[in-house]
């Protein structure tokens, strides 16, 4: 190697001869390598009466490899069979494979030997390193790409069985070289460059880069392997590996112009040398001319240049030639990285670069996946939809990126293109999903197979109530020791619901209704499964009313005797597992909150309702409702006395502001207006002004919306107060459904961040975040002017109906 380098930098040596002593001296490499280890493995495990060989690709391929090249190899061997009754000939040859490639990829103290490189074998890195004959025709038959055509150009057997590289070259002919090639052939190549430049070499990097760049070493190997490939067939004397070979062939057929073909020999001659250079003085693989000014100069004075001036200039000329010819030949100006994909398509993304190469990917395939030409073809009728769909999204960029997640999650690309193209409902709703909920993007991503357990489900456009969720929580298998089902059951029906939501297939009060059953069938289920029949379970809070939202614990209270129970309960609920949990349970509201026992007796909660519970803790039982156990009746009867004597007394009014003072105080995040539940006008002001007048009324309902309809149907809401009321606090819902749906997590603050309250405002439907901000902010005035009419100005005043 040594050598070769001096006699290279010496300018003694022809590009021919340097290149290909380069070849020698890798091939005799790998061959010694082959040799002891096929040697070893057959000692070992016994001789496979098939053949095996080692073919070369690339530069090594075609006699041509550089100073820092990597070893492009494709292992082949026969046929299959059995070699003991443990390994078959397809292990065996595989671990061949690898031991070869581990002696390569080896750090040795004595040096490192040549790189090698499988990822042109079929599938890339996510294929086998070895297969068979058979197998290696029916990838290429059915799955064989344009760029693997001009790959197999440069094919040569180098060790091993010679005739088993010569059948595997015959049978692929028609392959390498067909009769008649696709129309798209030329504009592939192009997108195979577009995609070099884009994603390989960068902007900064395009006139520099000798090998990749624009008018590089690699346009001059693609000018010559297409119209190998286009008339390869028809001229055998075509079918030639080397490069400088098939040059001289295609100006002697008259399928080049000698002066063209003199313009491409000469440059690729400079370029490769400047290659040579570049890698000798670095002693890596790199194609890079350096911006360092003396780097630069020592490169031009060691290829007899008098100055990095003239050295620059001779290589902007060179590469300045080859472009011209580069695009006349392989598909005109469509090979400029600004024509595709279109810039209309990328302006509706806030990283166009990384959108582009992800548009890329879905019809490309990412490295080392290999794609299909069928598939592509698919995803240029998908496409455009999808970018319909994304331009509609509130955050293009984020839904993109698990769209293109959840394509590589779910493994069938050409089939599932299919099923978007067929059915468009569907790419709708994954669009929409992904853009809604992160939570159920990364489900859906983790899971793909639940796309289709959920979409077709027959009920999927009903509701789905408790008592159905525990008919089909029973056919699960679960028991108290393996509750991994429930918890993956919870995780299926939540992205049920979202993708209901998201679709208009469920309104916010019907999903607050939906993840209330949930939540209680989940609860009610894993009581049974604890044998907690004797325990009695209270929801309060907005499971009570049957309104939660996503991400909400379940506030509960126990009645009885058995802590054990209780405590099990709470914890089987909580604990996650890589299903996640179940549904996590808080019992705070018990008496004496965290402080007190955990379960508490029917006595004591009288005399606790009775003597000691606290205004805003009586107030707390208007939500009160009981799920199981055997002492419902008598707990809610209890509850339901202590609440109508609360409701009674003469400064009723007073304490509720007062806890509402205090709730602002100890919970609101500091900005009045992005506090959408703590706020003046938000949400809990809305739920204590309804919960003063039932109390003041002796209206008992759970439920706020019914609450405010009882309430009006008596009397005790006028007609213009409840339209206002039950408008400014749907409203208000609706914003914490989309705020927690998105990470389905408790949350009831608006973002500060303007891009983040962009995304939001558009994830409700409206077309910026100023024009959600004018109803938002009427929904809270009204709000807090009808609190601050009919619970601070009447503090202490009999009962009064509303709007009265």
């Amino acid at each position: 190697m040594t050598r070769i380098a001096l006699r290279e930098l010496a300018n003694v040596a022809p590009l021919e001869e340097t290149t290909g002593e380069l070849s020698q001296v890798a091939e005799i490499c790998i061959r010694r390598v082959f040799e002891h280890w096929n040697a070893e493995l057959r000692a070992r495990h016994g001789s496979p009466t098939a053949a095996f060989a080692i073919l070369a690709l690339g530069k090594l391929g075609g006699g041509e490899l550089n100073h820092s090249s990597d070893a492009d190899l494709l292992f082949l061997y026969s046929d299959e069979g059995q070699l003991t009754p443990h390994i078959s000939y397809h292990e065996f040859f595989n671990r061949l494979g690898n031991r070869i490639l581990e002696t390569f990829s080896t750090p040795h103290p004595a040096g490192s030997l040549f790189r090698v490189d499988l990822r042109l074998r079929p599938e890339g890195s996510a294929g086998p390193l070895a297969r068979s004959l058979e197998s290696m025709e029916n990838y290429y038959a059915g799955f064989g790409e344009t760029w693997e055509r001009l790959a197999l150009i440069k094919a040569r057997g180098i060790c091993g069985s010679r005739e088993l590289a010569y059948e595997f070259l015959r049978q692929l002919q028609s392959f390498i070289y067909p009769r008649s090639v696709s129309p798209d052939l030329l504009d592939e190549v192009a997108s195979i460059k577009r995609r070099i430049e884009r994603d390989i070499v960068g902007a900064d990097k395009l006139e520099r880069d000798v090998k990749l760049g624009r008018g590089g070493i690699r346009e001059i190997e693609f000018i010559a392997q297409t119209l190998q490939l286009i008339h390869g067939a028809r001229h055998p004397f075509l079918q030639e590996p080397s490069m400088l070979k098939a040059l001289r062939a295609l100006r002697q057929l008259d399928i080049l112009p000698r002066d063209e073909v003199l313009t491409l020999d000469n440059t690729y001659r400079f370029l490769r040398r400047v290659e040579h250079r570049l890698q000798i003085e670095a002693e890596q693989q790199t194609h890079i001319v350096p911006r360092n000014p003396e780097a630069l100069r020592q490169l031009a004075l060691s290829l007899r240049f008098s100055s990095s001036e003239d050295f620059t200039a001779a290589l902007q000329e060179g590469m300045r030639t080859v472009r011209p010819i580069f695009q006349r030949i392989i598909s005109g100006t469509s090979v400029e990285p600004a024509k595709s994909p279109k810039v209309n398509d990328l302006e509706i993304f806030s990283d166009q670069k990384r959108a582009a190469k992800a548009l890329s990917d879905l019809a490309q395939g990412t490295a080392g996946f290999h794609i299909a030409p069928r598939t592509r073809q698919i995803f240029r009728k998908l496409r455009p939809v999808l970018i319909g769909w994304l331009a509609k999204a509130a955050d293009p960029d984020a839904t993109l990126n698990q769209f293109v997640r959840f394509v590589e999650a779910y493994g069938l690309r050409s089939l599932f293109f299919e099923l978007l193209v067929a059915n468009p409902r569907l790419l709708e709703l994954l669009v929409k999903t992904f853009d809604a909920s992160r939570f159920a993007g990364e489900l859906l991503i983790r899971r793909p197979q639940l796309l289709e357990d959920i979409t077709r489900d027959p009920t999927f456009d009903e509701p789905r109530s408790t008592a159905k969720n525990l008919r089909r929580l029973d056919s699960l298998g679960a028991d108290a020791a393996n509750l991994d089902p429930v918890r993956a059951y919870r995780q299926r029906q939540l992205l049920r619901i979202i993708m209901r939501e998201v679709l208009g297939l469920a309104s916010p009060a019907a999903t607050f209704a939906e993840l209330s059953d949930l939540a209680e069938a989940c609860l009610l289920f894993t009581a049974k499964l604890f044998r907690s029949e004797q325990l009695t379970i209270i929801a309060f809070g907005k499971f009570g009313g049957r309104e939660i939202s996503y991400g909400a614990d379940l506030d509960v209270l126990f009645v009885g005797d058995d802590t054990r129970a209780a405590q099990n309960l709470m914890i089987a609920m909580a604990q996650p597992t890589a299903e996640g949990n179940i549904w996590a349970l808080d019992a705070r509201l018990r008496p004496e909150g965290e402080k007190g026992p955990l379960v508490c007796s029917l006595e004591t909660y009288q005399s606790y309702f009775t003597n000691r519970a606290q205004p805003w803790e009586l107030q707390a039982l208007t939500r009160a409702r009981a799920i199981s156990g055997p002492l419902q009746n008598e707990f809610m009867e209890i509850a339901r006395r202590a609440w109508r004597l609360a409701g009674q007394e003469s400064d009723l009014l007073i304490r509720i502001d007062s806890m509402l003072e205090r709730i602002r105080r100890e919970r609101g995040s500091g900005s009045d207006f992005l506090d959408l539940k703590t706020g003046s006008g938000g949400i809990i002001e809305a739920e204590f002004l309804v919960q003063a007048l039932q109390m003041r009324e002796n209206i008992w309902e759970q439920n706020w919306e019914r609450a405010i309809d009882v309430l009006h149907e008596h009397g005790h809401v006028a007609d213009s107060d409840v339209a206002k009321l039950k408008k400014a606090y749907a409203l208000l819902r609706h914003c914490e459904l989309v705020l927690r749906r998105y990470e389905n997590r408790s949350v009831s603050t608006l973002p500060s961040d303007p891009t983040e309250q962009r995304k939001f405002a558009l994830r409700l439907g409206y077309d910026d975040f100023e024009a959600y901000g004018r109803h938002y902010l009427d929904a809270r005035d009204a709000i807090h002017t009808l609190y601050e009419r009919h619970i601070k100005s009447r503090k202490g005043d009999s009962p009064v109906a509303l709007g009265s």
